[in-house]
């Protein structure tokens, strides 16, 4: 697998993440995150990199978005929301995972943190 990386073309944060790769030369398959969102095995593969950074499946949520409030996620999760639970709502509704969504066979984050991906990115 090449490196993947879901967006929403409308989104701030992922145009500037796209123009990162773009200046650093990194090849990557764009995919609409809200029509097509990670599947629940890539969903998987990412938390088990975000736990290695010391994340949760939590962090795979895009808690500023509209849907997250609509569909009550804070409380669900404060209400005991499994991580299966979690993981199965999220490859059904791309819009409540956290972006731009990068993952390849070695490595995986969400959202854009410019250090962050300096350390990703760079040969």
């Amino acid at each position: 697998m090449g490196l993947k990386v879901y967006e929403y073309s409308k989104c701030s944060t992922c145009v500037k993440a796209l123009k990162f790769l773009d200046t650093k030369k990194v090849k990557y398959e764009k995919l609409p995150i809200v029509e097509q969102p990670p599947t629940l095995k890539e969903l998987k593969t990412m938390l088990s990199y975000l736990e290695e950074q010391g994340g949760s499946f939590k962090n795979l949520f895009n808690t500023s978005g509209q849907l997250y409030r609509e569909f009550g996620i804070s409380d669900k999760l404060k209400a005991g929301m499994t991580e299966t639970e979690a993981l199965k709502l999220l490859a059904a509704n791309g819009k409540l995972i956290k972006r731009p969504f990068i993952l390849s066979d070695k490595t995986g984050t969400v959202g854009f943190k410019e250090d962050v991906w300096k350390k990703l990115f760079t040969k």
